[in-house]
C-alpha cells in the first residue's frame, strides 16, 4: 500500500525547523531539502524533513587567515592614529 506523505508548504517547513521560509528556500536551491513546485510555490514531504533535522546552524567559523588579516589592519589603524 503507498502512503502519501502530507505536503508542507516553506512557511509550515520553517515554522517547523525554526528558520525563516527564506532559509527554506535557500535550503531548496542548494538541494539540501526536496521539493516540488506547484505553481509559484513550493511544498516539501514531511518524510523529507528529516533529510534536514541535523544539520549544522549558524554561520561556519570564520577562516583564520580572515582573521589575521583583521588583526593586520587594526594594528595599521592604531599606526596611523599614533603618528597623527
Amino acid at each position: 500500500m503507498y502512503f502519501m506523505d502530507e505536503l508542507l508548504t516553506t512557511l509550515e517547513v520553517a515554522e517547523r525547523l525554526g528558520v525563516t521560509a527564506g532559509r527554506v528556500r535557500q535550503m531548496i536551491v542548494d538541494g539540501q531539502l526536496p521539493a516540488t513546485k506547484m505553481g509559484r510555490d513550493n511544498f516539501i514531504r514531511e518524510s523529507d524533513l528529516k533529510l534536514v533535522e541535523r544539520r549544522k546552524v549558524g554561520r561556519p567559523p570564520k577562516d583564520q587567515n580572515i582573521s589575521k588579516d583583521k588583526s593586520s589592519r587594526d594594528k595599521a589603524v592604531k599606526k596611523r592614529e599614533k603618528s597623527s
